[in-house]
């Protein structure tokens, strides 16, 4: 599912592109069916890749503690606890997080990089801040999804050190930050959902 949202956030992200370069082609771009296929193939990606993964812990013999900092199986976390060598499931779990949240991230990154570039080519201020206004929902949900699951994925490679407690917390707020988050940053844009919320604390 997390990499389900990346690759939605990823669509999202050309969609905006479409919207704001491409304005008078976005119905004739985005059509039911190449939304359709999008949809399959962001599916499709993630099952593929997540799906060898319970087959490549399972043949591990296991002697470590079998308690684990997360409730949820975390591939990094279980390979730890195999009496065995991990390179290989190690090598696989970077390509995984390399094909899906890097290639995502830096696709992203690159749309609006040309979102920017148009956005700054337009001659009036107000229509300028109109197009970046429409972008700022979908980038605040790409920061809470993605700083958590950063953060998260660097302290279990490079933080064998860090208190159990700090990876405890991590994995919660991987887990349930972006979802809780999500519903409010969307949300707060809307004028009826603003008004009720300001009537509720202001009167």
């Amino acid at each position: 599912l997390s990499f389900l949202e990346s690759s939605v956030l990823l669509s999202m992200a050309f969609d905006r592109f479409v919207a704001i370069c491409r304005p008078l082609h976005y119905a004739s771009i985005l059509t039911h069916t190449v939304i359709g296929r999008i949809g399959l193939a962001s599916l499709g990606r993630s099952v593929a890749l997540i799906f060898p993964l319970p087959f490549m812990l399972k043949r591990f013999p296991y002697c470590g503690s079998p308690v684990l900092s997360h409730s949820y199986c975390l591939h990094q976390e279980v390979m730890k606890l195999a009496c065995a060598d991990i390179k290989a499931n190690s090598i696989y779990g970077m390509f995984v997080i390399v094909s899906t949240v890097g290639i995502d991230s830096l696709l992203i990154l690159f749309s609006y990089v040309l979102i920017l570039r148009t956005v700054l080519s337009i001659a009036s201020r107000a229509e300028r801040l109109k197009a970046l206004n429409t972008c700022v929902s979908h980038i605040s949900a790409v920061l809470l999804f993605y700083t958590p699951m950063i953060g998260l994925s660097v302290i279990h490679r490079f933080g064998k050190h860090t208190p159990h407690l700090v990876q405890v917390i991590m994995g919660f707020v991987y887990l349930l930050f972006p979802p809780l988050m999500n519903p409010i940053v969307y949300s707060v844009k809307t004028k009826q959902i603003r008004d009720r919320v300001t009537h509720v604390f202001c009167y």
